[in-house]
């Protein structure tokens, strides 16, 4: 059995994101997303990263905050750099937990659980980094394959 290409996940992203009307223009690459991160994705994105199942408390808490979501509602200015890349990195972070779980509801479960195996913390928190995302995206590999993870 050969690993999954990350071509379903770059599309259950896109999705995440709202597509063609969230997004401004089709993905369909890694490297197509990266251009959408390097431009700032729109603010109207987090409303379908709401509708993908993350509360507007976790989006404060891991994309923006709050008082900085309102500036930026206020001049009309898109996220930036960083903070696209955050919403990026944890919507492709669900899609993979979705992926390998095969249910929605169960990898969102996980994803919010305290795990020992990350010092009792849970894999959205290390997500929050590329590094830790790296690690979360182990782990789910391992899962996958059927390891002890």
């Amino acid at each position: 059995m050969s690993a999954p290409t990350p071509l379903p996940v770059v599309e259950s992203v896109f999705r995440k994101l709202g597509g063609r009307q969230g997004l401004g223009t089709d993905v369909s690459s890694d490297a197509d997303l990266a251009r959408v991160v390097h431009h700032g994705i729109r603010l109207s994105v987090l409303d379908h990263v709401l509708r993908a199942g993350f509360s507007k408390q976790e989006i404060e808490h891991f994309i923006i905050p709050a008082r900085t979501l309102r500036h930026r509602k206020t001049k009309r200015e898109p996220l930036t750099l960083d903070e696209s890349d955050r919403v990026v990195r944890l919507t492709r972070i669900q899609s993979l937990a979705e992926d390998v779980f095969g249910d929605v509801d169960k990898a969102n479960r996980w994803l919010r659980e305290d795990l020992g195996i990350l010092d009792g913390k849970s894999p959205l928190d290390v997500a929050r980094t590329e590094s830790g995302a790296r690690v979360v995206e182990q782990i789910l590999a391992k899962i996958d394959w059927g390891a002890a993870a």
